[in-house]
């Protein structure tokens, strides 16, 4: 069985002002391909949900690692998530869902991954101060959850509240797992990192 991860690059970064996943990052890759390969390396099959507005990044895209384009990426985050759902195989063993503007060190993905097998968890999550971070690993028993979710009720939000008591948390004193690069300003500080 499988481990894939989900990783949505469909938005418009309004806030940003420039596609985040041609953005140049760390290792001389652009912030797309240097998560797909981490996923790569873990061991997971990336899944990459882009817009049509930025399909050619498709490029970026390591071998080993699946597109999917949302020609409805404009009606939010949720629509991005199912459209990657729906090209996932039924018998996965692991799903991980991240951002493409929610880069991690591998160590992060490893713990969580250690983490997630040891305690076969539901869901397992990566807090910091009591707050939940990204990415979030899910088991198999959540397919039917996942395939349910709506932008109107939130998307992943109310998995996150519905099954809150469940999800096996990991504590990080690492605030990067709370990361979202989401402005022009927070990019260029975790460029000088």
């Amino acid at each position: 069985m499988a481990h894939l991860a989900i990783v949505l690059a469909a938005g418009a970064s309004t806030r940003m002002g420039t596609c985040k996943s041609s953005l140049p990052w760390r290792e001389g890759k652009t912030l797309l391909t240097y998560q797909l390969e981490l996923w790569l390396k873990l061991g997971f099959i990336p899944l990459v949900v882009l817009g049509s507005h930025n399909s050619h990044r498709q490029k970026d895209c390591p071998i080993g690692s699946l597109v999917v384009i949302n020609p409805d990426a404009s009606t939010g985050k949720t629509s991005s998530l199912l459209a990657g759902l729906k090209q996932i195989p039924p018998d996965f063993e692991i799903l991980a869902i991240s951002a493409v503007d929610q880069p991690r060190e591998l160590n992060i993905y490893q713990q969580l991954l250690q983490a997630h097998q040891a305690n076969s968890a539901l869901i397992t999550a990566p807090i910091h101060q009591g707050k939940i971070g990204h990415p979030l690993l899910f088991a198999n028993d959540m397919r039917s959850h996942l395939l349910n979710i709506r932008e109107e009720t939130l998307g992943l939000r109310q998995i996150i509240k519905d099954f809150y008591p469940l999800i096996h948390k990991v504590e990080f004193q690492n605030p990067d797992v709370l990361l979202d690069i989401n402005t022009p300003e927070i990019y260029q500080q975790q460029l000088q990192k």
